[in-house]
């Protein structure tokens, strides 16, 4: 009897043990930053730029911007088996009125190290189904003849046109739609944007750059004088967009 009770005890105390050591080996949670910044080529943008003909794009169009914003959705973190954390939310980044620079998701993610990390720009099909009443409000809505769901990106402006006057342009990026036959073509046309691998450490910002100039430069060059409003029912013109689009954001630097 003597003995059951030690090796009861015994048991006990190995269970208790390990218990503890879980607990001890749980890997903390950090919270991470994305700070959106803005340039054409080399020149930074702010908000106070706007309004102003200073740009000019690959096509020798001289323009301005009047307004920029856009949604940035699905961060992923991914790990070295493949995995990936999946941040869910979004947020609508809005350069015009100098809102939403910087998005900080509630969900924390374990320290270590990455593989890769992403993003998407815009919304998937997945995220496009969904009904948001703050981006309703914001009138970032995709009428339903040209298929529903949201905006991508919302960037407008004036150009200096071939007859040297000043035109609008509003350079709209939706999920492309051809509206021609009977029943609607619909392409997802978002951009995953990769990041790169990363060790982290602690909680972490990363700085993202956004070049405006790329949206009218490779490998499309985009001339203003065709392609300046309609933009939205134009399946080829979004295909371009997408096209133009893979290679605007790049990771400026990584703070921990």
């Amino acid at each position: 009897m003597k003995n059951i009770i030690v090796l009861f005890t015994l048991t006990l105390f190995i269970f208790s043990c390990s218990k503890e050591n879980d607990e001890n080996t749980t890997t903390p949670e950090v919270s991470t930053t994305f700070n959106f910044i803005h340039y054409w080529d080399e020149t930074a943008v702010f908000k106070i730029l706007f309004n102003i003909i200073q740009f000019t794009n690959a096509n020798g169009d001289d323009l301005s911007i009047t307004k920029l914003r856009y949604i940035v959705s699905k961060i992923a973190f991914q790990k070295a088996n493949g995995d990936d954390i999946v941040i869910s939310g979004y947020n609508l980044v809005d350069v015009t009125n100098g809102t939403n620079l910087s998005f900080v998701p509630s969900t924390k993610i374990p320290i270590g190290n990455y593989s890769n990390v992403s993003f998407t720009f815009g919304f998937d099909d997945v995220y496009n189904s969904g009904n948001y009443p703050d981006l309703n409000s914001a009138s970032w809505n995709v009428p339903e003849m040209l298929g529903g769901g949201y905006h991508y990106m919302q960037l407008e402006g004036k150009f200096i046109d071939e007859n040297s006057n000043e035109t609008g342009y509003a350079y709209h990026t939706i999920r492309a739609v051809d509206n021609t036959g009977s029943t609607l073509v619909l392409q997802d046309t978002s951009i995953e944007v990769n990041l790169g691998p990363v060790n982290i450490t602690q909680n972490v910002t990363f700085n993202i750059a956004m070049n405006i100039a790329e949206w009218f430069k490779n490998p499309n060059t985009w001339n203003l004088n065709e392609l300046n409003n309609a933009l939205m029912p134009n399946y080829d013109a979004q295909i371009m967009m997408n096209e133009n689009g893979q290679n605007v954001f790049s990771l400026e630097s990584v703070i921990q």
